[in-house]
């Protein structure tokens, strides 16, 4: 059997395994997902765009492969230009045409998932009407490649996903490292006691710059911290669905590194340590 369609308007991002659904407490294995494929400093580009997109699936007695491929606008926000450009700059950024696609395939009822997914996005930037400018005109492109696969067993399920990013800054001026290629990945495990109780074991890791791991380099030439350039998260959860309503979950993650933190948070990167922990708590009900 064949599926194929046609949607338009505000769409989810067809990223990874969880950005379709990032927002449902239920569908997600933990309070924050691994920042690493999921940036929450860039969530508004990074969950949905005013696009068209064209999808399908084919059904096979051994599964179903399903595409998604979306053309549209990303919503850049001030969070972007944060994070694309490291400060916010008295100018804007202006959406260009851009191209997000994945490919998925499930067997054996959703035991075995395997996806790929790709992201073309295009913004350029105007800089204000002052004199000098603290930027030039230019473009900005960033390209992730992400690939991922899940197995569920009756009890557990195994998760990993690897990240490629390319960026490229053109004609921007005043920002350093115009080509470089970051990387990322995590590696988590789930298991359910009972149909109520649920633990969580991850490791999730991002580098800012492939060729600059440890951030040296990048703190070098700008003095800004090396941590600010990677992070290393080892994340501990337990969750309990105490009615079919009810969720609640506790996490604890062991931090090394900035990479990710959200920079309206955190405006002076001088002031963040490199190790550090975070203890969460959510409560979700669901109707």
């Amino acid at each position: 059997a064949n599926l194929l369609g046609l949607r338009a308007g505000r769409i989810k991002n067809p990223l990874g395994l969880y950005n379709d659904t990032r927002d449902v407490a239920f569908t997600r294995p933990s309070i924050l997902l691994p920042q690493s494929i999921y940036f929450d400093r860039v969530r508004d580009v990074a969950l949905s765009a005013d696009s068209v997109q064209l999808y399908g699936e084919h059904r096979m007695k051994t599964g179903v492969i399903g595409f998604q491929l979306s053309a549209g606008y990303p919503r850049a926000s001030r969070e972007a230009e944060l994070a694309l450009l490291g400060s916010d700059f008295p100018g804007e950024l202006d959406e260009q045409t851009s191209l997000i696609g994945r490919i998925m395939y499930e067997g054996d009822g959703g035991r075995l998932r395997v996806a790929l997914s790709a992201v073309d996005l295009n913004i350029d930037y105007s800089p204000a009407t002052v004199s000098p400018p603290d930027l030039l005109p230019g473009s900005i492109q960033f390209q992730p490649y992400i690939f991922s696969a899940q197995y569920n067993a009756e009890s557990w399920s195994l998760t990993g996903e690897y990240a490629l990013r390319r960026f490229r800054f053109d004609d921007l001026g005043g920002i350093p490292d115009l080509r470089f290629t970051g990387e990322s990945y995590y590696l988590q495990g789930t298991y359910r006691f009972n149909p109520y109780w649920e633990a969580l074991l991850r490791y999730d890791v991002l580098f800012t710059d492939r060729d600059d791991r440890d951030g040296e380099d990048f703190a070098a030439l700008t003095g800004r911290p090396a941590h600010s350039r990677f992070a290393k998260d080892l994340t501990v959860g337990l969750g309990w669905n105490a009615t079919p309503s009810i969720l609640l979950r506790a996490e604890y993650h062991n931090v090394d590194g900035t990479g990710w933190l959200p920079i309206p948070d955190n405006p002076d990167p001088r002031a963040t340590e490199e190790h550090w922990d975070m203890f969460l708590l959510q409560a979700s009900f669901r109707f």
